[in-house]
């Protein structure tokens, strides 16, 4: 695969034609692969001494006149150890070049996929291997990127198969897509979500994950992170957030192989990660309840015997009643609902759960296989490759398969004429993805918010696996018998009865053909296709408590882009000193989405039959909606490069796009970068100490499009009158004089390298300014409209990114690697549009009054709610209750989401045949506001709200006796607040006004052991014995497997609400998943 990665050079290096000398004489020979035998195009082939000399051809074979029988011939080739070859008066000459490793690391995939060496690369890239990304055994090769790459944040949640965003050098769009292009073998792929916006928002639905999650992690050769506009301008507008170049593996030249790849990984919930409950309160909201109000009970004859019988509150979801007391017996949820069940009209003993909901998640288990054929010979290659992914997730009946079937080849056809084709299709199939966000469908926003601790779940459990009913633990009241549910399922109902099923069949295909029309000159044209289909189908059975009459709803949605591609790139040394570069082309990109959404109308005639002709009523508008969207980009780009005896380059490229979306007369926008790159260590005397310096700087503008339909005002179809439909203008003007947004950048880097290439260091400073944003104004609604789509707005971005690697040691068949990255990036929204102070972001606001928002002179992602009352800098506490005095107003700044600087720091141990290594990812600073602590401590639930205080008294004791806590601050007049607030107010019975949102915002650092591997490979003296096995390595993974810091409580100070731009909020939050398993994997 190597040889055919570095042959696409051509002529990369091509030398000046060799100099006529006296008594010349002609040498020729072929130049093969060490590794598989394999012949070696563009192989340099010099005059020692002398700038003179030749490259091989597509064949490996080169023919040179040399002026002397003792001539030295020296054969470099990047990637590959240098040979020197005394003529000795021979005519041919056969040389076997090695691969070099550290060579290979030197090569860098650009924008188009444009090769560059390490001396030419004017902008900061960083590449990263694909044993790193697959040895990490996580389905979405996205999460593999975390902490290995300087200037990246990766967002995620922890759901089963959710989706994981990548965002390059900060927020870029107020409005639009902050997420990087991602590239498979040239070929842009599409990285939807297709969420719908209450998952983003955090009010219900479920995380359906990201479409560049269908790529196969065991494909990747290589993952190349092309951060600012100068390294992505040639990829067009919608590369203006980076780009993740991926590389894919290809077939052997020589030969037949086989590789067999086998593992399993077991997973479980991080406890750290999830609430730890009071065990010393039950259900109920205090002594509100009885005949007379004023007791922790409701009370009924339940039994007939003509008493009073104590009845635990089931409709309340909260845990602030009754002291636990073993010898007091109670009517608790199980004693209705279920004549099966064992404690049916029975009271039981007063106790808290001896299972807590932590006991609701089981192990999860994942299983990847996978086989790969692959081979060739001089004139091409093949590759075919199977891999099969099945992952239970810790949820009760969930589980996500994954399918992956790929195709590639490359075949000679005539000389100088290469035929390049690659297919791979994926199919995903998930049943029982987890909920999300704040609703009756997400259990876990029940297990930290609303719950009572006197619950078993696992008697939960019990009672649907015995009836098949919802048999809840929060019956409505209606006494003496408990009939209906009030807020909450049977958690087990609902992760049986309620999963949602959803599948995605994708293809993902390119031909290409190459043409050398020289040594120096090559054209390539390709055809290139990205499609899939995705179903999404949402089931809520009858007897739920949402929709409970049943309800089906499902969407179809289709992705389909066509890129058409021409590209013609040049090489060529026009003197021995001056090389030349460039390349000219054109992309054609046709998009097109359309999707059809519709849901049953009045519940289900018949249950558990979950179709769209089993409704009610008739389905009409809006519980059927559909769209279709059509978009072509034309672009034409250019790109030239000179270089001087490899020590100074200069670049520039220029790309033009003509978009559809935008309107006649302003639909063409211009932009482009130059660079350069100055090697200084060309100048600086050899040395042990000192090995490389580079310079780089460059500037460059990027253009973004409008969305799809942001120029013409498309009709809404409301509910119909009656029988007359009825037709609405949306409630945003679009508008036909859109301007496109352009990001502005320079960037300026120095990259450095000590003792040999054991020390490397990369530092890069950056500054963007994103103009023009896309967004929607408020106006006045006599206009008809809410609000309108104009160019407004400029945000800002400055950072830092540091990148160390390292050999500490390297002795006898011992070596230690490191590989750190530092980033450290400010934004800041510099303008918006006329008065306007702030942009709150689409779907940014939340519950406990909090909201994500971009305001000006401020960050984007700036936290806003309500706040303390401050006194001389400290909140302020009543004097007479002993509760917080807030704002009234929730346009307050209480937090910021953006980290002040993330980490990663990796390292390798290698001993012979055995190696061991770790990474630790780190995050300093940036605030998460939990709206699960804002209603878990109001509600009860936590150690925080129980237990003693200061004085070694209950804190629910009256403050009379000593009880209740003393809350942080001063009274208005200045002195430390002293008044003991009642721990009964504490919580507020349910009023949950205790405290301001800033109370509940919290610091978003964490150090984590994010991966550690070993990996023993069996040695090649054993191989020779046990052909035709070529290699065997055993594995042992884990990732995720320690939050080593975090200041969040109960909660992964990662887990957000999967990827977008509404960040910085946890509501029903997901617990941390550890995974450990092992891998074998076998070559023949």
């Amino acid at each position: 695969m190597r040889q055919l990665l570095l042959s696409g050079l051509g002529g990369v290096l091509l030398l000046v034609s060799t100099v006529v000398y006296a008594q010349n004489r002609t040498v020729s020979g072929k130049v093969t692969s060490s590794e598989d035998g394999s012949p070696l195009p563009g192989v340099n082939v010099v005059l020692k001494g002398t700038s003179s000399g030749i490259v091989t051809d597509a064949s490996g074979v080169y023919r040179i006149i040399v002026p002397s029988p003792n001539t030295t011939l020296v054969f470099s080739f990047i990637g590959h150890k240098t040979v020197e070859e005394s003529v000795n008066g021979r005519s041919t000459i056969d040389i076997v070049l090695v691969s070099d490793t550290k060579q290979l690391t030197e090569i860098v995939v650009t924008a188009q996929g444009i090769l560059k060496t390490r001396n030419e690369l004017s902008y900061a890239a960083q590449t990263v291997g694909g044993d790193a990304i697959s040895a990490t055994r996580d389905a979405n090769f996205v999460n593999a990127l975390s902490g290995k790459v300087a200037g990246v944040q990766i967002q995620k949640n922890n759901s089963l198969g959710g989706s994981t965003g990548i965002v390059i050098r900060g927020w870029k769009s107020l409005n639009g897509s902050n997420q990087a292009l991602f590239v498979v073998d040239g070929v842009p792929i599409d990285n939807s979500t297709n969420n719908a916006s209450r998952t983003s928002r955090g009010t219900a639905g479920y995380d359906y994950g990201n479409a560049a999650a269908d790529v196969n992690p065991d494909d990747i050769e290589n993952t190349t992170i092309l951060k600012g506009p100068a390294a992505t301008a040639l990829y067009g507008s919608r590369a203006s957030n980076g780009v993740v170049f991926i590389t894919t593996k290809k077939g052997r030249k020589k030969g037949l192989g086989v590789t067999l790849n086998t593992g399993v990984t077991f997973s479980n919930a991080d406890k750290s990660t999830f609430p730890k409950y009071q065990k010393q309160y039950g259900g109920g909201y205090g002594k509100y309840y009885g005949p007379t109000g004023d007791g922790y009970f409701d009370q009924a004859d339940v039994d007939g015997d003509g008493k009073l019988d104590n009845i635990v509150p089931t409709y309340e979801d909260a845990s602030v009643g009754a002291p636990f007391d073993p010898s007091l017996l109670v009517y608790q949820w199980n004693a209705f609902g279920d004549p099966t069940s064992p404690t049916y009209r029975k009271a039981t003993p007063w106790v808290g759960a001896a299972n807590d909901p932590f006991s609701f998640f089981e192990q999860g288990v994942t299983t990847n296989n996978s086989i790969t054929i692959d081979g060739g010979n001089e004139k091409g290659f093949f590759k075919l490759g199977y891999t099969l992914n099945k992952d239970k997730g810790i949820q009760p009946n969930s589980h996500l398969k994954k399918d992956y079937l790929n195709f590639s080849a490359s075949y000679e056809i005539v000389k100088k004429l290469t035929a390049t084709a690659s297919i791979n299709f994926t199919n995903v199939d998930g049943r029982g993805r987890y909920a999300q966000g704040y609703g009756g469908n997400n259990n876990i926003s029940s297990f930290r918010e609303w719950w009572e601790v006197n619950v078993d779940v696992k008697e939960q459990e019990a009672a649907y696996k015995r009836t098949g009913q919802n048999i809840t633990w929060n019956w409505a009241s209606g006494l003496p018998n408990k009939t209906g549910i009030i807020y909450w399922d049977n958690p087990y109902f609902a992760a049986y009865e309620n999963a949602p099923n959803d599948s995605r069949l994708r293809y993902l295909g390119f031909t290409k053909l190459d043409y050398k029309i020289t040594d120096w000159l090559n054209i390539m044209g390709r055809v290139s296709l990205d499609t899939y289909t995705q179903i999404q189908e949402e089931r809520t059975a009858v007897g739920s408590i949402v929709y409970p009459q049943g309800r089906y709803v499902r969407r179809d949605l289709s992705f389909k882009e066509y890129n058409y591609d021409l590209l013609l790139t040049g090489n060529k040394n026009i003197t021995p000193n001056v090389s030349v570069k460039g390349a000219l082309g054109v992309n054609i990109r046709q998009t097109q989405q359309s999707g059809m959404s519709a849901q049953t109308n009045g519940g289900l005639v018949v249950p558990k039959i979950y179709a769209l002709s089993n409704s009610v009523n008739p389905i009409e508008a809006p519980n059927e909606q559909g769209y279709y969207l059509n978009k072509q980009v034309n672009g034409y780009f250019a790109d030239a490069e000179v270089g001087y005896k490899d020590f100074i380059f200069l670049n520039g490229s220029y790309r033009r796009d003509v978009a559809s979306t935008l309107p006649a007369g302003n639909n063409a926008y211009n932009y482009g970068q130059i660079s350069t790159s100055f090697v200084f260590s060309k100048f600086i005397q050899e040395n042990p100490v000192f090995t490389f310096g580079k310079l780089r700087l460059n500037y460059a503008e990027v253009g973004a499009d409008a969305p799809f339909n942001a120029l013409a005002d498309l009709y809404d179809k409301p509910t119909a009158f009656g029988s007359i439909p009825l037709f609405s203008v949306p409630g945003t003007k679009n508008n036909n004089k859109l301007r496109p947004e352009r990001t502005k950048s320079y960037e300026a880097g120095i990259e450095t390298s000590f003792l040999d290439g054991r020390i490397g260091l990369d530092v890069t400073y950056f500054n963007s300014q994103s103009v023009d944003q896309i967004i929607p104004v408020t106006v006045s609604t006599a206009t008809g409209y809410n609000s309108k789509y104009v160019n407004a707005g400029i945000l800002e971005n400055k950072g830092l990114e540091v990148s160390l690697t390292g050999t500490p040691v390297k002795v006898g068949g011992f070596k230690w690697d490191v590989n750190l990255n530092w980033t450290r990036i400010r934004n800041k929204v510099a303008k918006l549009y006329d008065n306007v102070t702030n942009f709150a972001l689409p779907n940014g606001d939340f519950q406990a009054s909090g909201s994500t928002n971009a305001p000006l002179g401020k960050s984007y992602g700036t936290l806003y709610g309500t706040d303390y009352i401050y006194t001389n800098g400290q909140p302020t506490v009543d004097a007479t209750t002993g509760r917080y005095l807030r704002t009234t107003t929730t346009t307050n700044e209480i937090g910021n989401i953006n980290p002040k600087w993330t980490g990663g720091l990796q390292n390798t141990f290698t001993y012979k045949n055995v190696s061991f290594g770790f990474l630790l990812d780190a995050k300093k600073g940036g605030d998460i506001l939990s709206i699960d602590m804002y209603y878990g401590l109001a509600t009860g639930l936590y150690e925080e709200s129980a237990g003693v205080n200061e004085l070694g008294k209950l804190v629910r004791s009256p403050v009379s006796e000593g009880g209740g806590i003393l809350l942080s601050g001063v009274n208005p007049d200045g002195n430390v607040n002293k008044t003991r607030l009642n721990m009964l107010d504490y919580p507020q019975a349910g009023t949950l006004t205790i405290g301001p949102t800033h109370r509940y915002v919290y610091d978003a650092s964490y150090v984590k052991l994010r991966e550690v591997l070993l990996t023993y490979s069996l040695p090649a003296s054993l191989m020779s014995k046990l052909d035709p096995l070529r290699s065997l390595s055993v594995s042992v993974v884990g990732r995720n497997l320690w939050i080593i810091h975090k200041n969040i409580p109960y909660a992964d100070p990662e887990d957000n609400l999967g990827a977008g731009n509404i960040q910085g909020v946890q509501v029903g939050s997901l617990p941390n998943v550890r995974t450990l398993g092992f891998n074998i994997k076998a070559t023949f």
